[in-house]
């Protein structure tokens, strides 16, 4: 690493060739810089493509608020919310009693001088189900348990989006950082640009320049890439927010360096609890059991009862005010439910499988971002302890060679590129581990300390 640090003699480049080469190289990249300059100047007046016509509103937002309207105005949540009363509403139904049924019975007899209205009857019966071996019960168990899936979905779907949020509002100080750097970085070559064109031109000097011409061309580039990166992330964040495309953002949480050292026993010993995804699994496991045990009260008969009373005509054909009580309720000479108890069973064995499955892809997950936690943070203090020291002293040391006439200017800004790059990788790295916290939190279902 200390190499970084270490004086290099710059070998100064020959001038071989033709005159009319090097002109020609010359002519042709300075024809190709006022495009790109003007390119970079009409996004930076469109705000990076917007149309001019748009209006924009400034939003200030920290990572906690954009949390809270997140959770006040996510789209995604809100469907999930509506699941929760979709099965509340299927846990009130199963809760209530099959209706009664009003039945109208009539008879009479027309021989011996008998008409409707003399030897008529009529008869209305009221008939009720009553469900057997606690299926209502099982119904109104597996509602709640539905019920409770959901609720517990809804808090898994608020985990994953938290974290999207989170890494989409660090991927967009990210890129500004970056492209605060790279506009850096043309400034400096474009003041070394015009430093050669108004001093007295050399063999040397001219080379020079078309290199950095060339770098000029290549930092418009990254500029650019930046700003359509920046554009990419910023509309995903919007989308989290349910904002519209043309408000700004103005972001304050900073991303910096906070060392972290989680237990990851404590994590895993707690992550069934903390994890809704299991939640919601063992739950829906519940559930699951409690449709087979319907499934088995099923081939139980359900009871009819029946309750009549008889109006008759004054000539009868039977006697006055009778009452009628009936019983009925289907034979079981075939079993009719062997393939739903089979059936329910089976999805038993799936949601037991299910939940073992997820249970060990989580404690994979776990473990793996746990290392590569420390593996990110370990690269961040590298950079911060030696990179920084070393990049930094290459710099001052080549600037103090180009200000003594040892060295020329594009080996200064050979060094500037350098430390530019390492302050680039720095930024990634600290960005990784940042969210290698965000993974980690997310895995276990709870904050790291």
């Amino acid at each position: 690493m200390t190499r970084w640090a270490t004086h290099y003699s710059y070998p100064m480049r020959d001038y071989y060739g033709r005159t009319w080469c090097l002109g020609a190289w010359f002519l042709t990249i300075v024809m190709m810089i006022p495009g790109f300059l003007n390119l970079s100047s009409a996004m930076a007046e469109t705000g990076g493509g917007n149309l001019k016509n748009q209006t924009s509103t400034v939003l200030r937002l920290s990572l906690d608020d954009a949390l809270a309207l997140f959770l006040r105005q996510n789209l995604d949540l809100l469907k999930t919310k509506y699941g929760i009363d979709a099965a509340k509403a299927q846990k009130i139904t199963a809760g209530l009693f099959p209706n009664p049924e009003l039945s109208i019975n009539t008879l009479t007899a027309y021989t011996q001088d008998c008409n409707l209205s003399k030897c008529g009857g009529i008869m209305p019966v009221i008939s009720q189900l009553f469900l057997v071996a606690g299926k209502r019960g099982f119904r109104i168990e597996s509602a709640e348990f539905g019920t409770q899936s959901a609720e517990a979905a809804f808090e898994d779907t608020l985990r994953q989006l938290s974290f999207t949020v989170k890494d989409a509002y660090y991927r967009v100080q990210v890129g500004r950082r970056l492209l605060a750097d790279d506009e850096q970085r043309s400034r400096r070559i474009q003041g070394a640009i015009e430093k050669l064109l108004g001093a007295p031109t050399t063999k040397q000097d001219s080379e020079d320049l078309i290199r950095l011409q060339i770098q000029a061309i290549e930092t418009q580039g990254d500029i650019i890439r930046d700003i359509q990166q920046i554009d990419s992330d910023r509309s995903d964040l919007l989308l989290l927010l349910t904002l519209s495309p043309e408000t700004e953002l103005e972001l304050t949480t900073e991303l910096t360096f906070q060392p972290v050292a989680p237990d990851i026993a404590a994590l895993k010993k707690g992550v069934e609890e903390a994890r809704p995804d299991l939640r919601a699994k063992r739950l829906l496991l519940a559930k699951r059991r409690s449709e087979s045990k319907l499934a088995i009260a099923n081939q139980y008969p359900d009871v009819t009862v029946d309750l009549g009373y008889n109006v008759q005509g004054p000539q009868g054909p039977d006697n006055q005010q009778q009452w009628t009580i009936n019983l009925g309720m289907p034979i079981p000479v075939f079993d009719r439910n062997q393939g739903g108890i089979k059936e329910a069973a089976t999805n038993v064995h799936i949601a037991e499988a299910d939940l073992r499955k997820t249970l060990n892809e989580v404690h994979h997950q776990i473990n793996t971002v746990y290392r590569h936690l420390g593996q990110s943070r370990l690269l961040v203090e590298t950079y911060r302890g030696v990179a920084f020291e070393a990049t930094q002293a290459l710099f001052d040391r080549v600037e103090n060679d180009f200000h003594s006439g040892m060295t020329t200017i594009l080996h200064l800004l050979d060094a500037f590129q350098t430390k530019i790059n390492i302050d680039k990788a720095y930024i990634n790295a600290l960005y990784e581990y940042q969210r290698d916290i965000l993974l980690l939190e997310s895995a276990a279902g709870q904050p790291i300390s």
